[in-house]
């Protein structure tokens, strides 16, 4: 059975937000970011699509890169999960392909700009790493943790090495555009890397 990603629920500042208004802005956010770079996208943008005012949304979020950096994470919450099908490596090719889907469309793409506002906005790469990768991680991990258990995986292998193997080309790629993304690389890929991790039978 599946499990949803779990990622943490962003921090409330000020005020009790409006939860009518709070789904307004993030919804605004994810649709202009459809059409626009998030470094081409202001504060009064959404503000205005969300049909709030400015004020409202700064009682809410420091910037408009953490507004986004909430929406991404809301979308990301109903699109990816956890399979467990009883082989690790199954699970992750699953995960993976499921993963490249969503970080081919315009919600995924966002995983770029966050990369490249992050290199001038540190807050905003710190939050991206806590609120984002360290929870992805986490929950590859469970996967990780099952194929050990099972005796898949050799025990003595550094499983954050192993996801940095897997993950690592998917972001190359997204960034770089070198290569081909989808179902047939996703599956050598995997393939690659647990050829070298599997436990010796």
């Amino acid at each position: 059975m599946p499990m949803p990603l779990s990622l943490p629920k962003a921090k409330r500042r000020g005020r009790q937000r409006s939860a009518e208004a709070e789904s307004a802005i993030l919804q605004a956010t994810m649709d202009l970011l459809a059409k626009h770079p998030l470094r081409d996208v202001t504060a009064a943008d959404i503000a205005r699509k969300a049909g709030v005012s400015k004020a409202t949304l700064y009682k809410w979020w420091p910037n408009k890169n953490i507004v986004a950096l909430d929406a991404f994470l809301a979308s990301m919450q109903a699109a990816v999960t956890i399979p467990d099908t009883g082989s690790a490596e199954h699970d992750f090719t699953i995960q993976f392909e499921a993963a490249i889907d969503f970080y081919k469309n315009s919600s995924g793409r966002l995983l770029c700009h966050f990369i490249a506002e992050g290199q001038s906005d540190a807050e905003l790469l710190r939050l991206f790493r806590e609120r984002f990768l360290k929870p992805c991680r986490q929950n590859l991990k469970v996967i990780w943790q099952r194929g050990v258990a099972r005796g898949e995986i050799h025990p003595g292998v550094d499983g954050d090495l192993v996801l940095d193997l897997i993950f690592g080309p998917m972001v190359y790629r997204l960034l770089v555009g070198h290569g081909p993304l989808d179902e047939k690389q996703a599956r050598a890929i995997i393939r690659t890397v647990f050829g070298g991790v599997k436990q010796a039978s």
